[in-house]
C-alpha cells in the first residue's frame, strides 16, 4: 500500500522547502518509496477529520492502511526504520544515527526557532536589537559545538543517515542569516545535503505545489 502524507495546500514558506512535509518527502525519495500527497487548507487542518489523526492541527500526517502517524521526525524515523539506507544495520551505528535525529530536533532546532520569532513579530519593539544579539549568540553556541563535532567529515557519523537528513533540514532555516556561513564546514555540509538527488526531487515536488497555486 502506498503511504499518503498531508501537506499545505498553500504553504506559508512560499516554495522554499521549509514546510514540515519536506523532510518526509526527502526520506521517501532517499529510500525509493512512492508516496501520495493530500493537500489540506488551513481551514481543513482544524476540522475533525484532520484533527482525528493530527491532534494539533498541523502537517504532515502519515496514513498507511490503518496506521496514522504525525510529527515529521516520527514519520522520518518510521520510514528509515522500515527501509534500508537511512539507518545503519550495525546496532551501535544505528543508535548513534538515531541520536543525531533527536539532536537535530531537540537541541539545534529549538534555538533556531526561538531565533526566528523576533524577526517576524518583534522588529518594532525597542528591545529587538538587544534580544536578537542574544539569540544570535545562542545559535552560534550550538553551531560551534556541531561544527567541532563534524570537523572535516562529510556526514555526522560515517555514511549519510536520517540524522543528517534532519540536521541539514534544520540548518537550512538559517539560510540568508549569515550565521551558518560563519562555520564553513557546516555551510558545506548543508550544501552537500541539498546536492543529493533525493533532496532535489523532494524540493521540486514541494515547489510544484506552490508553483501550481501561484501560476
Amino acid at each position: 500500500m502506498t503511504p499518503t502524507i498531508t501537506a499545505f495546500a498553500a504553504s506559508p514558506d512560499r516554495g522554499r522547502g521549509m514546510a514540515r512535509d519536506m523532510p518526509v518527502r526527502w526520506a521517501f525519495e532517499e529510500v525509493g518509496q512512492p508516496y501520495n500527497v493530500r493537500l489540506v487548507s488551513f481551514a481543513e487542518m482544524k476540522e475533525p477529520a484532520h484533527l482525528a489523526h493530527q491532534p494539533f492541527g498541523q502537517i504532515p500526517s502519515y496514513e498507511e492502511g490503518d496506521l496514522w502517524l504525525f510529527e515529521s521526525g516520527a514519520i522520518v524515523f518510521h520510514i528509515a526504520d522500515r527501509h534500508a539506507s537511512l539507518l545503519p544495520e550495525e546496532p551501535k551505528a544505528r543508535a548513534r544515527a538515531i541520536t543525531w535525529m533527536f539532536a537535530a530536533l531537540s537541541t539545534i532546532e529549538p534555538v533556531i526557532t526561538e531565533w526566528e520569532v523576533p524577526e517576524y513579530f518583534e522588529q518594532d519593539k525597542p528591545w529587538f536589537r538587544e534580544r536578537q544579539r542574544l539569540l544570535d549568540d545562542r545559535v552560534r553556541k550550538r553551531l560551534r559545538a556541531l561544527s567541532a563535532r563534524l570537523g572535516d567529515a562529510d556526514w555526522l557519523d560515517g555514511a549519510f543517515s536520517a540524522g543528517d537528513l534532519l540536521m541539514v533540514q534544520v540548518l537550512r532555516r538559517l539560510h540568508g542569516s549569515g550565521l551558518l556561513e560563519e562555520f564553513s564546514n557546516l555551510a558545506a555540509y548543508v550544501a552537500r545535503g541539498e546536492a543529493r538527488p533525493a533532496y532535489k526531487r523532494a524540493f521540486a515536488a514541494q515547489l510544484a505545489v506552490f508553483t501550481a497555486l501561484n501560476g
